[in-house]
């Protein structure tokens, strides 16, 4: 629950323009050098079986397109370029010679990125390939709301030394996301307290981010929730060296929030957990054959440090819950089929 102010250092703000200077201002969170990896762990730094995945991605797209001559792959959200060199260091020859690597991250340019991929502060304006946007939609940020003692949703206002307190009530189009997307619940239950983040943002940074596809596929992996379970107090929090945090808005943390994929969804969209996405790209935690061990040690060393990975990735209640979203435009609907194959209905979100 949001409480009264006891410092004085700072204006009152609402989340989203307090979030905005402090991860991406002049001195922000994401300008550092360190970049996202020296203060949390994604699903791209857990193992190079991601980038892999990703790439093979990227070549059942290239099959959908008919090969075009050029071949875009956009990594939104860059961090120091971790995956788009996983992805280009994975894809065979003959796709790796048409291929395009853009990493759209705001930070500069890391030393030692492979000169193929070109470093932008925006996506390419017209994209033939794959957008490929990992944990960035999470780092938009958001205005957070709150109910009141009488139930009345108003905007939560933040201090740059985190102190909260309740400012107007939500109203406009704001209001109108929180009623479609995000309902308080039912008459007689209790509601003073109960948060949530206003996705607006985010569904207008996606709808951005897709409309530079001109034939392709967009994706965004992220964490997520969805219509009929919404966390009850949001989900709004920091990460510093590796540890979860309270989040203050002083450019000394990450600011996160998980995101209502179903909110950015556009038409033709399809929503799956990453559990089913990388399993129908062929990483699954499956052990190998004990009879391996005899025959090739080693390879059954390097085989069962794979199956590690892969557990990671697609673990229940850790990295496998993520969402996958994906956004085809100008695919058939056989063409997205054959993108993921074999994705049971129950794996789907």
């Amino acid at each position: 629950m949001a409480h009264k102010a006891n410092k004085a250092n700072s204006e009152w703000r609402g989340w989203r323009a307090a979030a905005e200077e402090a991860l991406y201002g002049a001195d922000g969170f994401y300008r550092r050098p360190e970049g996202p990896a020296g203060h949390f762990r994604t699903s791209v730094h857990a193992s190079p079986l991601f980038a892999a995945a990703v790439a093979r991605l990227l070549c059942r797209l290239d099959e959908a397109l008919g090969r075009p001559p050029g071949l875009d792959f956009v990594d939104l959200g860059a961090g120091r370029g971790e995956l788009a060199a996983g992805v280009l260091g994975a894809l065979p020859p003959d796709v790796g010679a048409r291929v395009r690597v853009h990493a759209v991250e705001i930070a500069d340019r890391p030393e030692g990125l492979d000169p193929r991929i070109a470093w932008r502060d925006a996506p390419p304006e017209r994209i033939t390939g794959l957008l490929f946007a990992n944990e960035w939609l999470d780092n938009v940020p958001v205005e957070v709301a709150e109910a009141d003692s009488d139930g009345v949703r108003r905007r939560v206002l933040v201090r740059e030394d985190g102190t909260e307190r309740l400012g107007d009530p939500v109203a406009g189009a704001a209001a109108e996301w929180l009623a479609r997307w995000w309902p308080l619940p039912g008459e007689g239950l209790p509601t003073e307290g109960l948060r949530a983040e206003i996705g607006l943002p985010r569904d207008a940074a996606w709808a951005d981010a897709v409309a530079t596809v001109d034939r392709g596929l967009a994706v965004a992996v992220d964490y997520a929730h969805h219509a009929a379970a919404r966390p009850p107090f949001g989900t709004l929090t920091g990460f510093r060296a590796g540890r979860e945090t309270t989040p203050v808005p002083d450019g000394s943390c990450d600011i996160t929030a998980h995101v209502a994929l179903d909110a950015c969804a556009l038409p033709g969209a399809r929503l799956l957990t990453q559990r089913a996405a990388l399993h129908a790209l062929g990483i699954t935690g499956a052990r190998p054959a004990l009879a391996l061990a005899s025959t090739d040690p080693a390879g059954y060393v390097r085989a069962l440090a794979r199956a590690g990975a892969a557990a990671e990735l697609t673990a229940p209640g850790g990295l496998g819950d993520f969402g996958w979203l994906l956004q085809p435009v100008g695919l058939t609907d056989a063409s997205l089929a054959g993108l993921l194959v074999d994705v049971p209905d129950h794996e789907e979100q």
